[in-house]
């Protein structure tokens, strides 16, 4: 079923809520610039396997409303804050990919992870997706600044050019043009002001070491997003933490490896 959670007088969130009656359940957070339809082969078999699954689309994306601002870190964490609150979640694994793994950092440090028992990371955007003087590891601030640019003057083509290097294996051209419409429903200006939030956010780095529950790291080798030194300091940072790596995929490993991915995420939360 599918519903509206109001997080501010005017912004509406977007959820997607899939085997209510689940006996544990698994809140999704997407990252950029898709929405919850990422994790679609997540919902086909985790559902079936017994998990309530639970996907939001962030403001500006999806279904989700498309107010002008609020898409930093600590905003978008509070809308998380919002659903959890009205659906009235508790022990539930908050999964982040890419920016979506970024915010469940902030939300678990900001909100003291409340209502998480435990949380994945995959290919996530922590603690920097950019290099900084003191962590060398990640695009470059001229490349953020090329994308936002590019959003701002012929989307389309941006999101075709970052389809290129979304996925490392060979996906069919179907696949790729359902990856770009996904894209397209993203509000323009949401989708720069999250690449802006990119070259912002820097408390990440503070945030990994106030998470305490028990934390699953998945990461492609070959990703060429969010790169794999990201994943090892995800690990270096987060205590009680185990890093998997995916020998086979870049930046799309819930698709890349789905069925890897969606048995270590049924084996983490059953254990």
């Amino acid at each position: 079923m599918g519903y509206y959670v109001n997080v501010e007088p005017t912004v509406n969130i977007y959820v997607e809520d899939l085997n209510p009656e689940g006996r544990k359940t698994i809140v999704f957070l997407h990252g950029w610039p898709g929405d919850h339809n990422l994790f679609e082969y997540q919902f086909d078999q985790l559902a079936h396997m017994g998990f309530r699954c639970i996907g939001l689309d962030q403001r500006g994306f999806g279904n989700s409303d498309r107010p002008l601002h609020g898409y930093n870190y600590d905003r978008l964490s509070d809308d998380v804050r919002c659903v959890v609150e009205a659906l009235e979640l508790k022990n539930v694994t908050l999964l982040g990919h890419s920016t979506g793994g970024a915010i469940a950092v902030r939300y678990m440090a900001r909100h003291n992870g409340y209502g998480v028992s435990k949380l994945v990371l995959c290919a996530a955007a922590a603690p920097s997706l950019v290099k900084r003087p003191y962590f060398p590891y990640g695009q470059t601030k001229e490349a953020v600044i090329k994308i936002i640019q590019d959003t701002l003057n012929d989307r389309p083509q941006m999101l075709q050019d970052f389809s290129t290097i979304f996925f490392y294996r060979h996906v069919s051209q179907p696949l790729l043009d359902w990856f770009f419409q996904l894209g397209l429903t993203g509000a323009g200006w949401a989708t720069a002001a999250i690449a802006n939030t990119w070259l912002d956010e820097e408390g990440l780095f503070y945030d990994l070491e106030k998470i305490c529950v028990p934390t699953l790291i998945l990461h492609g080798i070959h990703d060429e997003v969010c790169y794999f030194p990201l994943a090892e300091a995800q690990k270096k940072g987060i205590k009680n933490s185990i890093l998997i790596p995916f020998e086979d995929s870049g930046h799309a490993l819930f698709y890349e490896q789905k069925e890897k991915f969606n048995k270590e995420v049924a084996q983490f939360i059953d254990h």
